[in-house]
């Protein structure tokens, strides 16, 4: 109960005038944290789509502290970078830190981080070595020529400039410049759950994947610290939390699973390949909230999944 207090407290102090709703997003303000995700990503998405091998052209929603996942796909050799989030946090100062550091993970071939401060950091891979198999000598030679490197600072610096490897959109919208059946791959960490406007989002994605390109998503339905239950979120009525909301541009969309994944199909795409985290330790079905008291228990036991989906033929 003390969470829940506190959750429409934070949520009513958003109308204060002068209160800054949205704090730092955490997470990619530590270039290890970006080296992790977007190996997992890559290598998961290579178990299910084994033709992708190194994406030349990567997307991802909501990058927030930083771009450093994005640049990691970048020094693992991908040429082209697109980032969109509804808020800018990054700045240039804290990209060009994780980017030296992204350089020297890459450089000692570092294997993939897994224990101690991630130890709980899904989506977990059955390998946690340098995919070496996948990021070969010498791709990972071409892909850190300092050349490269330089013309990757060199975007970092200066997104705007005719030729960049980075494009990056705060707040982006669905007609962002993005060419259709442009990107190989789209990517999120921990996102999709706090969109509001999936359809739109669903919809824009489409058109932005190649006909053999595919997506990966890391989805958590945890209550992010709202709830004194990983899933009280949904013990809340529709009033309730449009005051945790408050004047916060997003929060959480609390859609369980299986409505997200039936959007996804909704907007043109088939399932490839799905990991859910399952947790039976949080409120019971007594305890939601009306609208989601026919919630499945597969949907009540979800906290996390990850998605591996693909264009619809």
């Amino acid at each position: 109960m003390l969470l829940k207090i506190r959750a429409l407290l934070s949520g009513a102090a958003t109308y204060i005038p002068g209160y800054r709703a949205m704090r730092a997003t955490g997470g990619t303000d530590s270039a290890r944290y970006c080296y992790t995700v977007w190996l997992r990503h890559l290598t998961l998405a290579n178990a299910g789509a084994p033709h992708l091998q190194v994406p030349h052209t990567v997307a991802e929603l909501g990058p927030g502290d930083s771009i450093g996942i994005g640049v990691a796909a970048l020094l693992s050799g991908a040429e082209q970078y697109y980032a969109f989030d509804v808020v800018a946090y990054p700045d240039l100062r804290r990209n060009l830190s994780i980017f030296g550091e992204l350089v020297e993970l890459f450089r000692r071939r570092e294997p993939i981080p897994a224990e101690g401060e991630f130890a709980a950091l899904q989506p977990r891979v059955p390998d946690t070595c340098f995919p070496a198999a996948l990021l070969d000598e010498q791709r990972m030679r071409a892909a850190l020529d300092p050349g490269r490197i330089a013309a990757i600072r060199a975007s970092l610096e200066n997104p705007a400039v005719p030729g960049s490897r980075i494009v990056y959109r705060a707040p982006w919208t669905d007609d962002a410049r993005i060419e259709s059946a442009s990107v190989d791959h789209i990517f999120s960490q921990a996102v999709l759950e706090h969109v509001v406007d999936l359809p739109t989002v669903y919809g824009a994605m489409r058109r932005w994947l190649k006909p053999a390109g595919v997506m990966t998503h890391q989805i958590d339905y945890r209550c992010h610290g709202k709830a004194d239950n990983w899933n009280g979120h949904w013990s809340y009525s529709d009033l309730a939390w449009r005051i945790v909301v408050g004047r916060r541009p997003y929060l959480l969309n609390r859609l369980p699973h299986s409505a997200q994944m039936a959007l996804l199909r909704v907007g043109g795409f088939e399932l490839v390949r799905e990991t859910r985290e399952l947790d039976a330790s949080g409120i019971t079905r007594a305890s939601l909230a009306q609208r989601f008291r026919e919630m499945s228990e597969d949907d009540l036991v979800t906290c996390g999944a990850f998605v591996l989906a693909a264009p619809a033929p």
